[in-house]
């Protein structure tokens, strides 16, 4: 495959969410074959089944964002110990109608940050009960619960020096894992 299409869903829709930054920086680890392609999911109607049969142009395109990746980069922050309402209802509504999922198969990495110290552990776990229901293959390691504290990022929005390598690693294992298991 010469060009690996990666569907970023990051969890939060603040401006200045600090997973969005983190997803902006973890695609500049990727190398040149990766193609990360953030993927909207704030303008997505709550998900409601009686709207199945005649879904909404966001929920096409977002389904359609999916079904054309290769892999997925679920990019999350935490709340109340859990993912983001936001999430939930893009996964919903990309599995729906019933049979008719486009998660399926997908390779997918999971991380995020949180100025938490145990980062976003519990919803990093949450959604990879959900994703394991879905068919989704999930990196299980290296795992990335990042503490956002200082020295995580430089004044570029880069990784700063206590976190490159190992983000780095994640990445480099994101990767492989992508490349054995893409269709």
């Amino acid at each position: 495959m010469s060009e690996y299409q990666i569907a970023v869903i990051v969890g939060s829709l603040r401006r200045d969410s600090l997973n969005r930054k983190l997803a902006s920086a973890m695609a500049r680890l990727a190398p040149s074959d990766f193609v990360f392609q953030p993927v909207e999911i704030g303008d997505l109607p709550l998900y409601n089944q009686d709207n199945d049969e005649n879904q909404a142009d966001p929920v096409l395109r977002l389904k359609a964002a999916v079904a054309a990746a290769h892999g997925l980069l679920f990019v999350t922050p935490e709340y109340n110990r859990s993912i983001p309402g936001v999430l939930k209802n893009a996964i919903d509504h990309a599995s729906r109608p019933y049979g008719q999922s486009v998660w399926a198969g997908k390779p997918a990495g999971v991380l995020g940050a949180s100025v938490g110290a145990i980062g976003t552990a519990l919803a990093q776990q949450h959604l990879r009960n959900i994703l394991a229901c879905l068919d989704v293959r999930t990196l299980a390691q290296p795992e990335a619960f990042i503490h956002a504290s200082a020295g995580v990022f430089d004044d570029a929005d880069n990784f700063g020096e206590s976190s490159r390598e190992f983000l780095q690693n994640w990445m480099d294992h994101y990767v492989a894992w992508v490349k054995q298991h893409a269709a």
